[in-house]
């Protein structure tokens, strides 16, 4: 323990602080959760053994000890939970965008800065808070950044409950947020789960695009369109591609949906706002940029992380979806030589659909 006389902190008062500190950084919601998590685990283990966690190996690597956080820092009591809610404020409807299969599709939550590095510098001024008041503590930061069963522990702690789509949802806010976690060794008194109120709802199930809620709470990752165009490496499924749209890098079908959702407010964090118009770019335009481009107007976003030439691979499926174009033909013709396998694969089959659109529309 790196704090003595744990005995004299009034955890009550302290428990009744750490929120209120947390909203005056700009952060929604605070809970405090207890580390036991067996029901999870054994779900989670189910969940990896039948292998719809895909190619995100990660997740079976760590197997049981996302679901043990004493495992994972030694020490820990307690998980403070908290949600950012990142609703970009004055982005085009996302509707509007998906109905428009010229137009590229981008998951509301990256359309600003990457959320890891604004939501963990909230919770390390958050520790720093704490500690003011406390003393030093022993603690760990988590923002999606380890295996944390994060939606487990903000269920736990009466942030929300998890939707059908496995989501966290809340009543005041929808799902349009993120969550992070502070892993402590303060003995917090605990806040309580909240109730669930999906009901015989089945909008999200219904909305998927590639049937990848396969069960009310139950998702298979390797047909979910966030885990093609974002985690997996490698070659989307050609069976999936024509359910992929113009979606290029996420999907918010199952939230856009839910009833809970009209209560979602834009975020006031300026870091959420739009950037370099990705919100409602051309998906010949995107297409087009350079690779230099490219790094530079994803500089401090979460898009970075796919890299260029999956960039380009969830663009050229767009382009194949899109109704046949001489412009699309053109801008795909132009990348057939792509340094690239993966590239060049996909832009093959971009290039066949069109060539199939253009057939049947001239029958």
């Amino acid at each position: 323990m790196m704090r003595s006389a744990a005995e004299v902190i009034d955890m009550e008062a302290l428990a009744r602080d750490i929120p209120k500190w947390g909203r005056a950084l700009g952060i929604a919601q605070i809970g405090i959760a207890d580390t036991d998590l067996r029901e999870e685990e054994a779900r989670l283990l189910d969940w990896l053994g039948q292998g719809r966690h895909g190619e995100m190996d990660y997740m079976a690597r760590h197997g049981s000890r996302r679901a043990r956080p004493a495992e994972l820092v030694p020490g820990t009591l307690r998980v403070i939970t908290a949600r950012l809610d990142y609703l970009p404020p004055r982005a085009k409807p996302a509707a509007a965008v998906l109905a428009d299969p010229y137009r590229a599709y981008v998951a509301r939550y990256a359309l600003g800065r990457d959320y890891h590095k604004v939501l963990r510098n909230k919770l390390a001024r958050l520790v720093r808070r704490i500690a003011d008041a406390v003393g030093p503590f022993h603690y760990r930061v988590f923002t999606d950044s380890a295996p944390v069963l994060e939606v487990a522990l903000a269920a736990k702690s009466g942030l929300g409950w998890r939707g059908k789509h496995t989501l966290l949802l809340t009543r005041e806010a929808g799902s349009f947020f993120f969550l992070g976690e502070i892993y402590t060794d303060l003995p917090l008194p605990v806040t309580g789960p909240a109730s669930e109120h999906c009901g015989s709802c089945r909008a999200c199930i219904d909305a998927c695009p590639t049937g990848a809620i396969v069960a009310p709470y139950e998702l298979d990752a390797r047909r979910c369109i966030s885990y093609l165009t974002i985690e997996l490496k490698g070659s989307i499924p050609e069976e999936l591609r024509p359910l992929i749209g113009n979606r290029v890098y996420g999907c918010d079908d199952c939230q856009l949906v839910c009833p809970w959702n009209k209560y979602a407010s834009p975020s006031p964090e300026p870091d959420f706002a739009v950037r370099h118009g990705l919100d409602d770019a051309e998906l010949i335009a995107l297409f087009q940029w350079p690779e230099q481009e490219f790094e530079a107007r994803t500089e401090g976003s979460a898009i970075r992380r796919i890299g260029y030439e999956r960039w380009l691979r969830n663009l050229a499926v767009g382009l194949g979806n899109a109704p046949h174009s001489a412009r699309i033909v053109r801008a795909l013709a132009r990348r057939a030589e792509d340094p690239s396998p993966l590239v060049r694969e996909h832009v093959a089959w971009a290039l066949a659909e069109q060539e199939r659109k253009r057939r049947s529309a001239a029958q």
